[in-house]
This record gives structure tokens, sequence and C-alpha cells, in this order.
């Protein structure tokens, strides 16, 4: 038995509410069991319980045995003052609060189901290979996922809003300034996410802005300020891109980095550091007020010929400064523009159609169903446990329950634990 189930049983009411008697043997009538406090001081607040003949509005305070509320310290703590109700699994002690006047207590364990119990213990008690519900989860309704997918979701997004804020707040809301930095650091994929976006965070936009009318310019800004410039190289395009660099933070009076830290090991070629910065910087070259863009389009197919970019002559021909490698014109991919869409417009277009008054949640799952589902390890052991994804929306939520439920173990918080437990 965990006090977490306590909780569970109580807000839902998951016990039987006929002829509940106090350890002093009270009448207890509960009209209101309050409100879930997930902070400090008491478990619920602005419950209504009526005890005996009289009617008592106040907190409840949820604990395995009696005993606790003394281990925990309640009764010389002035915020459990107000609790009217103590519920315990088992009652072993008279509890006080620190005006010494005793607390009714509510036995909870004679007036829980059996069933519940027993669903709680599959639930939780056997060894699992990779989640709780792994053998339960496929005979969920659709309904009831659907409706879970959505609110996981939209608590993915919120969870990626923080970022986008603090970005925000920091550029005084420049949109188009926060928009570079997070693109910067989806261009960097999971290997140099953190080193194309330290670069990013160094550059003053305008900067930026002022340099993007020309690719070759706006190369070296990047490879610049990520410290790929500093070493002696044969390459004349290197060279060149050095001399212009050299330049520019004279000019602009930048911030140099003294080695690269961009890696490259197990990456794909067409991943490289070098082709995603210049394609970056063809984005750029192409596109002024990105941002301003983006907002407007609803369509996907409009997002990848905005996106529809490629790298300058000189990569077409090399993955490295230094070695030449057969021809080919290095386009973003449709995949990698779902990547961008999926962590970085959708989520920045979230927050600033909420900004304006505009969010149309409907609108924003509208865009992420039309993207194709991930592939990854948590997607594949969902597909083998027959909840199989067919877009973007269901396997982003699908990530969300993984990390944010299933690992914690946070079933009583789920949709899918409910189902099962109520079962």
């Amino acid at each position: 038995m965990k006090e977490d189930l306590l909780h569970y049983v109580w807000k839902y009411r998951l016990f039987f509410t006929n002829d509940l008697i106090s350890t002093n043997n009270d009448d207890i009538l509960v009209l209101k069991n309050g409100t879930h406090n997930q902070n400090s001081g008491p478990d619920f607040f602005n419950a209504q319980v009526k005890i005996g003949e009289q009617l008592w509005a106040g907190n409840v305070e949820i604990h395995l045995k009696s005993s606790d509320w003394y281990i925990h310290n309640h009764e010389k703590d002035k915020n459990y003052d107000n609790v009217i109700l103590h519920v315990v699994w088992e009652h072993d002690v008279e509890i006080h609060n620190n005006e010494n006047v005793t607390i009714p207590t509510l036995e909870l364990k004679e007036y829980v189901s059996k069933e519940l119990l027993n669903s709680y213990q599959k639930l939780f008690s056997k060894p699992q290979k990779w989640i709780n519900c792994e053998n339960q989860i496929s005979s969920i309704d659709s309904f009831v996922m659907n409706n879970w997918f959505e609110r996981l979701y939209f608590e993915r997004l919120e969870r990626k809003s923080v970022l986008i804020n603090e970005l925000l707040s920091a550029s005084k809301f420049d949109w188009e300034a926060v928009l570079f930095r997070l693109l910067a650091k989806n261009f960097g994929l999971k290997v140099n996410a953190e080193s194309f976006f330290e670069m990013a965070n160094m550059l003053d936009f305008s900067i930026v802005r002022k340099e993007s009318g020309s690719q070759e310019n706006l190369e070296s800004l990047l490879f610049g300020q990520l410290g790929m410039l500093n070493d002696l190289k044969e390459s004349q395009y290197f060279n060149v891109l050095k001399s212009e660099y050299n330049y520019q933070s004279k000019k602009y009076k930048l911030k140099t980095v003294d080695r690269s830290s961009v890696q490259y090991f197990r990456l794909r070629p067409t991943n490289f550091p070098t082709i995603r910065i210049s394609q970056l910087a063809c984005l750029y070259n192409l596109n002024q007020n990105l941002f301003s863009k983006l907002v407007q389009i609803e369509n996907l197919d409009d997002f990848y010929k905005l996106f529809s970019v490629s790298t300058s002559e000189f990569w077409e021909t090399h993955y490295t400064f230094e070695k030449e490698s057969k021809k080919q014109v290095k386009k973003l991919t449709k995949s990698f523009v779902d990547l961008l869409l999926i962590n970085t417009i959708i989520p920045l277009k979230f927050v600033y159609l909420r900004y304006i008054g505009k969010l149309n949640e409907t609108e924003i799952i509208g865009l992420i169903e039309q993207i194709k589902p991930e592939k990854n390890s948590i997607i594949e052991n969902f597909a083998d446990l027959k909840v199989k994804s067919i877009n973007a929306f269901q396997t982003q939520s699908l990530l969300q329950l993984k990390n944010e439920y299933c690992a914690p173990q946070k079933c009583l918080q789920c949709a899918i634990g409910n189902v099962l437990l109520k079962n």
C-alpha cells in the first residue's frame, strides 16, 4: 500500500460511502472531497464533511498510519490547524493539532473493495519488461486513448514552451531572433544541438539579418562563431570564409570561440555540421522575416516548399573543408523538415498564437496530424504492444506518456491507469 493510492481513492471516491464511521464511532458523510493539493500543506483543500450532526468545512490530510501525523510534525504546524478529517489506511493512535484538539479520523481500509486493491496489485506489484500496463494497454478503448493523447500532446507543447518563453523574455519578444536560435539548435540535431544553440545565443540576431544578404558571408559568420575557422587549412573556400570572418569579428566586436566543440562522430555525412550550417545559411539568405512567413502557413506542403533549401556550391562536392566528394545537391529532406516542425515551428506557433489570443487547438492538432509518425525505440516498443501510430500527433503523445507517466510510474495520474484500476 502506498499513500498515493489513498490520495487516488479519496479524490475519485473509490470507496464505499455509505455508513462511514470515524474511529470514535461518529457517522461521517462526505459532501465534498476537496481540491487535491500538489504542493506543501494538507492533501485536500476546501472539503465539506458532516461528522455526527456537525457540518465541517476545511482540509483533509491523508496518511498510511495515524502516527504519521506526528512523524511529519503536523501537530506543530499551523498549516494543519484547519484539518477537519484525518483519512488513514490504518488507525494506530489518536492525533491532535497544535491546540491539542482531537482530529476525527476515518480508517479507510474497511471501505475499499478488494477488486480495486487487486487491480492495483496487478498493475504495480509484478516486475514488468517495459511499462506497468504492457499486458493491458491494447484493451483500452480508442475514445479514451484519443482524448488522453490530446492532453498528452498539449502537455508536451507546454514543456517545450518553457525554453521558448525564456528566450522571448531575454530577447524582449523578438520572435525572429528566437526562431533563429531554436532552428540553429535543431539543425545541430542531438549531437551538436548545444553547440549550435550556444553559437546562436552568442550572436545578436541583428548581425544575422545584416549578413543574410550573402550566403557566403552568413556561412563565414556561423562557422566562425562555432570556432570552425580557427585552424590552418589549404582549402581556398575555407580561407575565403576565414578572411571574411576576421573582418566580421572586428566589425561587430564578436566574441570568438577558441576551439570548435562540434562533433562528426556517428553522424551520417549529410548530417555533418558543415552541411547543416550551410543549409541554415541558405534558409536565411533566401528568406527575410522567416517567422512572419511561418506563422501564416497551415498546410504541410507549403512548409516543405519554404524549407526547400540546399547548401552553397562548395558543399555540393564536399562534406568537410579538406576532402572532395562526388557532386550531390544536398537539400533538406522532408523527414528533416518534419523534425523542425515537430520540435521548433509548431511549439513556437503554439506560443505565438496563445500570446496574441488566437490559439486554436484544433488547428495545432490538424497540423501535427499531417506529419508522418516518428521512428524511434519508444514508438517501436508501443507498436509491439499493439499501440500503433499513424502520425506525429500520436508519436509525440506516446513519447510524453512514456517519459512523464510510465517511466516515473505515475499510473494513478494516467487516464489509462485510471481505466484499468476502475475496471
